[in-house]
């Protein structure tokens, strides 16, 4: 047995050799791909976090999970349009919705996600200047017409008689078209619209007529029901057309809503004004509000104005584009991380890490001295691996390492130091066993690695389970621990105990030197027995045919390796 194992180790430079290539194969890909930093999540990339809370349904209720995980999908969307990279959208608990974006203002992105993007196109009957606060700038409204024209009347101000409460419609109903093209508004709706102002609360059910200003809180509307839905548009882009200097959003329809658009058209080019014009209303606001002279036909239609910039239109685009979300969200939080204060993270998460790997190492040098050279390079050999491997995921699978990444990887030197301790210890224990040095390396070994194996399984089992129970960024956490405990593990098998396995054949560490640690005093052990008493006689010239050793000791095959003496005690 003892001949056994000597000779299925005998080869521990094809291991080293192994693990050499494993490097060689890792940074050629990233010398292929021409990328050598892993890439930085969002608090340390800089960027901006937003919590979005769902509101109660009509009855107090929480919405559906369907609808907030559509709501999710299509915030998803939003974000994947501005073209950034390593954004998180996910779902947390029942009715909340994070959302994390490196390299946005907070402004940007609460406008972005936040918006419910309900879109609908009514009917004007009136404008008229508003009496309440007005904000913004008094610029005119964009225009949404085939053939932009600039469209906006204002009205003069109307006196303001007393309101009376007007009746709520289903904020689900769908209103007829046929039935909204011919809407006209009562003495009521007249009187209710002259003392209503911007600012003030207003029902806005597709089925019911809707007050409603616009983005500056200076013009006022009384709008009829809902001609077309938002739904009804098939695609949205925001572009400066061919030969023109000002952005525009261009809408098409489907089959349904082109019909629509062009029979509402036709009838809105024979009226007067204000009564010609029809409101494009974006979560309750006029965005524009455009004259017909002409029917519109063909299915498009375009958004312009002076209110309209490369920003806005863009985010325009992309909230009609991918629809309106089913829920309507308050904004819960903005944690915004500047890239300088993602700096400041970072290296203050690498000098914990430097910290704990120096103190890994001092315990190494003091207690196991040379040894500790071992966990030097087998350290050494886990950072660069790991370098390498979070580099080249960054690449495939969009892996972006965070503050909990780094967490995950400083708990990892804990790990690979706990996989070095058993090594060593069982080394140590065959030695005071009365083994010579280099059957201890292979018997410990033997010993060890089933523990080692055991403990990095578990590691790697909590990982997993972690990882796919955990949330937001504790996830990077999980995956990180994950990562660098298969790492250990490769690390152990092709590269530490190969190396252990060489260094014990040196005359420093196999004669037990005092620096080595493996000295036989500190041990408890004879030297003659650290080295093999067939070697120890070699090298004190005493070969004897008087020995108190039997013959079957003379010629064993596992004597030169230090197997216990056969009268069953320890040289002193």
């Amino acid at each position: 047995m003892a001949a056994s194992n000597r000779n299925k180790h005998t080869h521990p430079g094809r291991r080293l050799i192994v693990f050499a290539l494993v490097i060689v194969f890792l940074y050629g890909l990233m010398g292929l791909t021409k990328t050598w930093t892993p890439r930085l999540g969002l608090d340390l990339r800089g960027g901006t976090t937003i919590t979005l809370t769902a509101r109660n349904n009509s009855d107090g209720s929480a919405p559906s999970k369907d609808n907030l995980e559509t709501a999710r999908s299509i915030i998803q969307k939003r974000v994947d349009a501005l073209g950034v990279g390593e954004s998180s959208v996910t779902v947390q608990g029942d009715r909340q919705i994070e959302v994390a974006v490196p390299n946005v203002s907070s402004d940007e992105l609460v406008s972005l996600v936040g918006t419910t993007a309900q879109l609908g196109f009514r009917d004007v009957y009136s404008v008229t200047q508003s009496s309440g606060p007005a904000s913004g700038s008094s610029s005119s409204s964009p225009a949404a017409t085939s053939n932009p024209t600039d469209v906006s009347t204002a009205l003069p101000s109307s006196p303001a008689p007393k309101a009376t409460p007007r009746a709520s419609g289903d904020s689900t109903g769908a209103a007829d078209f046929d039935s909204a093209l011919k809407w006209t508004p009562s003495a009521q709706d007249s009187t209710d619209f002259a003392a209503w102002n911007c600012g003030e609360p207003e029902n806005v059910a597709p089925d019911q007529p809707l007050f409603a200003c616009d983005e500056q809180g200076q013009l006022k509307y009384l709008l009829g029901p809902e001609l077309i839905n938002g739904q009804r548009i098939t695609d949205s882009s925001a572009a400066i057309p061919q030969g023109e200097v000002a952005w525009v959003v261009t809408m098409k329809f489907d089959g349904t809503g082109a019909d629509q658009f062009q029979k509402a058209t036709t009838q809105l080019a024979t009226q007067s004004s204000p009564k010609n014009q029809f409101a494009i209303v974006l979560d309750g606001k006029v965005v524009s509000a455009p004259s017909v002279s002409t029917a519109i036909s063909g299915g498009n239609a375009e958004i312009n104005g002076a209110n309209i910039n490369e920003t806005s239109a863009k985010e325009l685009a992309n909230q009609l584009k991918f629809g309106a979300l089913p829920v309507s969200f308050d904004v819960s939080s903005v944690d915004a991380v500047s890239a300088s204060l993602g700096d400041e993270q970072l290296q203050a998460g690498l000098i914990a890490g430097l910290i704990g790997l120096i103190l890994v190492l001092a315990y190494s040098f003091f207690y196991y001295r040379g040894l500790g050279i071992v966990v030097v390079g087998s350290l050494l050999a886990a950072v660069i691996i790991t370098w390498g491997t979070i580099v080249l995921l960054g690449q495939t699978v969009g892996f972006a390492m965070n503050l909990p990444g780094i967490a995950g990887a400083i708990v990892a030197i804990g790990v690979t130091a706990d996989s070095f301790i058993v090594y060593f210890e069982r080394i140590r224990d065959e030695i005071r066993d009365g083994h010579s040095l280099r059957h201890s390396i292979q018997s410990g070994w033997n010993k060890a690695r089933g523990t080692i194996v055991m403990a990095d399984s578990v590691q790697l089992l909590s990982a997993v389970v972690l990882f796919i129970l955990a949330i937001g960024a504790v996830k990077g956490f999980a995956f990180t621990l994950g990562v660098t405990t298969a790492i250990d593990l490769f690390i152990v098998f092709f590269f530490t105990h190969p190396l252990v396995t060489l260094l014990g054949r040196t005359k420093f560490f196999g004669e037990g030197h005092r620096f080595s640690g493996f000295e036989p005093e500190h041990l408890g052990v004879s030297r003659a027995s650290l080295i093999g008493r067939r070697r120890a006689r070699s090298r004190s010239g005493r070969r004897t045919s008087g020995s108190s050793r039997t013959g079957s000791d003379t010629d064993a095959p596992g004597d030169d390796e230090g197997d216990k003496p056969a009268s069953g005690s320890k040289e002193s």
